[in-house]
């Protein structure tokens, strides 16, 4: 049966389902390793500009003659998260019109400094709040380099990445997709290639292999997980996932019960 889904009944949540499956870490510390850095302004110390490194290190020379009101270390999920791994070397986000964001990390900081009673579950649900805020100015930036970042910043083809997202292991058609982002197959698949650098179906299967290598490092048993993911049966997984990643399933799953 054909995925009855369009642009007109899809939720594009762009961020929902990369954040179910990679859990977002902020952790303060100092020192050259830091990949998030908040700086304040001289006159009023309020913080004036955030810059986030998400491949490496802030690089110093992006900081000379400016004070450091708080450094941390930003994790989500590494290489194996699309859209972080996406992210231009750089971030750079001025606060001076954004009161929300300039109140959260005052919070942050403050908690930060004060180290009270339950303070690194308040830094964690607080340090997700921003990158998450942090995230929605990216995309709304945009890059003009292929990848998941710009395939969400284009709104068709968000419609598109977020089905595959939230639905991976539905039979998804290309002609499902074209539908949802409202888009001619031909214009469709042309866009898509353009944003995200590869085609709707291999980006589809290789969601599906990153949720895979989750699950089964998790200890979860090859054929569950392969019926999750619209495979035929744990062979045609294992294949899959011996093709992407050079070892399989049941190797991978050994490894993580060491």
């Amino acid at each position: 049966m054909a995925n009855k889904m369009t642009h007109e009944n899809v939720r594009c949540d762009r961020l929902s389902a990369l954040i179910d499956r990679f859990q977002i870490s902020v952790t303060p510390m100092s020192g050259p390793c830091a990949n998030l850095l908040i700086l304040e302004d001289l006159l009023t110390a309020a913080p004036r500009r955030v810059l986030l490194s998400p491949h490496g290190p802030v690089n110093p020379r992006s900081v000379e003659d400016e004070t450091v009101t708080l450094s941390a270390m930003v994790a989500w999920g590494g290489a194996a998260n699309p859209l972080f791994a996406s992210l231009p070397a750089e971030i750079d986000i001025d606060l001076t019109s954004d009161a929300e964001t300039t109140t959260l990390i005052s919070l942050f900081r403050a908690e930060a400094w004060a180290q009270r009673c339950g303070v690194e579950t308040v830094l964690d649900r607080l340090g997700e709040i921003l990158i998450i805020r942090l995230l929605r100015v990216q995309i709304s930036r945009g890059t003009t380099e292929p990848g998941l970042l710009a395939g969400l910043a284009e709104p068709r083809i968000a419609r598109a990445i977020v089905a595959i997202h939230e639905g991976p292991g539905r039979s998804w058609r290309s002609e499902d997709l074209a539908e949802i982002a409202g888009l001619s197959l031909s214009r469709f698949a042309e866009l898509f290639a353009a944003s995200v650098g590869e085609t709707p179906m291999a980006y589809l299967r290789r969601w599906r292999m990153v949720l895979a290598r989750q699950d089964l490092a998790r200890g979860e048993r090859v054929q569950t997980v392969a019926r999750r993911y619209g495979y035929g049966s744990g062979e045609a997984l294992s294949r899959a996932f011996r093709r992407s990643f050079g070892t399989s399933p049941i190797a991978l799953r050994r490894k993580a019960a060491a």
